[in-house]
């Protein structure tokens, strides 16, 4: 069939037509360019052959000592992206990396600024510095209630004119005093703590720590401790003197990360509520079910297990909460070159925040440090087997390798630089001004409530 006839007439039927361009797209006001912040181009800067080299080798070399290829697990990020990575997803005894799914979780509970409040009454009456009666200690399951901060409250006491108590010291709910959860034993710390006259070289080295000119509180207390259940107490109480209040959350954190103290672990998680809830929180923010298993909040035990790319998921999710309080990452761990703890003897490149993960056969290690070429750089290893010493060598190595690749940074970026310490100004074990009087002795009584 001949299709130009068809088409001619009906060009003859309807007539010439101007040419009609379509419907011009003004590409000027389109970026078509891929922007900084792209997950492609942040993908594709991140990626690093020699990197992924770097790592192979670490691997390699680990093989050649003796260790198992698939029982270690690691992974590097720049930002959110893998830059080298080896079995990333393979969940592996993770020791005190625990502790930094517990740190998310108590976060995500209780918020950086919050303070746990134990609280000091009577029974009985107060005349002519004494106390015919009982001392009453409420608990609040401050897990950084330590010598330093019962020196001072006898020394508050002893300010408000009590200087004798005839009768018993109770503590009710939970106190708990240098990491003690017996609240027996932590009822007599705290009798001793207030009476420098039963010191012993434990309490004065750690009286030496405070302000100079702090006083030695001489607060005698006749009877023995004891422990009661807390509604009879409270409601039989006189009054109350004395509302304690414990360092910030945050700096409550950074103790116990810096030191990875397991004691201090076990109380948050079981106020975050226990291993099964830091698990459902770790789950909420982006760590593949499976990739964690805790049985407790501390890492004690090979059962408590974690892959490095769940760590990376954990350590971002705390930096993401962070920053919308003005503090981040290095403000909660241990900064390399700054803080001691468990980074003595490492070797560590400078300024990296790090949580350092130890068992009998588990070394661990994740963090993240600033680099030249690549900004800010995540990582976690999770290593098993024996030889502890060999396997925190060859991690510093890494590191120290992989910093050498993209270039050891400038300055330190405000994203990683810590602006809270430990124990230093405003934040001293000790400081009185924690202490906050409710009512002085001679003043009117009040119930307990609502103070506590």
């Amino acid at each position: 069939m001949n299709w130009l006839l068809p088409l001619a007439f009906i060009s003859a039927l309807i007539g010439p037509r101007p040419w009609q361009p379509l419907t011009s797209v003004n590409l000027a006001t389109i970026d078509i360019r891929p922007t900084w912040d792209s997950p492609w181009l942040q993908q594709r800067l991140a990626a690093d052959p020699a990197a992924e080299k770097i790592l192979n080798d670490y691997v390699a070399g680990l093989a050649g000592l003796g260790f198992s290829a698939s029982q270690q697990s690691v992974a590097v990020n720049v930002g959110r992206y893998p830059a080298a990575h080896h079995q990333e997803s393979r969940r592996l005894p993770a020791a005190s990396l625990t502790k930094i799914a517990t740190t998310l979780a108590v976060l995500e509970t209780y918020g950086v600024e919050h303070q746990f409040e134990t609280f000091v009454g009577w029974q009985g009456t107060i005349a002519n510095g004494t106390l015919q009666g009982d001392l009453i200690i409420k608990g609040a399951y401050d897990p950084l209630f330590v010598w330093e901060e019962g020196i001072t409250l006898g020394n508050s006491l002893q300010q408000l004119g009590i200087q004798r108590v005839t009768g018993s010291l109770i503590v009710i709910d939970r106190f708990v005093m240098n990491f003690n959860t017996d609240p027996l034993v932590s009822g007599e710390l705290l009798k001793q703590s207030m009476n420098s006259a039963t010191w012993g070289g434990a309490v004065e080295t750690q009286y030496a720590t405070l302000p100079t000119g702090t006083p030695k509180p001489t607060l005698q207390i006749q009877g023995p401790v004891q422990v009661v259940s807390a509604a009879p107490t409270i409601e039989q109480a006189s009054g109350w003197l004395i509302r304690h209040k414990s360092l910030p959350l945050a700096v409550i954190l950074k103790a116990m990360n810096i030191y990875s103290n397991n004691v201090m672990a076990e109380m948050l998680s079981t106020l975050a509520g226990g291993p099964a809830n830091v698990v459902k929180i770790a789950e909420q923010i982006g760590v593949t079910p499976g990739e964690i298993s805790l049985v407790n909040g501390s890492g004690l035990g090979e059962d408590n297990q974690l892959s490095a790319q769940a760590v990376i998921i954990l350590m971002q999710g705390i930096q993401d909460r962070l920053q919308t309080k003005n503090l981040n990452f290095a403000d909660l761990f241990p900064v390399s070159g700054t803080d001691v703890g468990t980074l003595i003897d490492r070797n560590i490149p400078v300024n990296a925040t790090v949580k350092t993960g130890s068992l009998a056969v588990v070394s661990a290690l994740a963090g993240a440090f600033p680099t030249e070429k690549k900004g800010i750089v995540w990582f976690a290893i999770v290593n098993y087997g024996n030889g502890l010493e060999t396997l925190r060598s060859r991690q510093d190595r890494l590191l120290t390798a992989l910093e050498q690749q993209w270039g050891k940074a400038n300055q330190l970026p405000n994203q990683i630089k810590a602006t809270l310490q430990f124990n230093q100004d405003p934040y001293r074990l000790g400081d009185t001004k924690r202490n906050e009087i409710i009512q002085a002795p001679g003043a009117q009584s009040q119930s307990l409530h609502p103070a506590p």
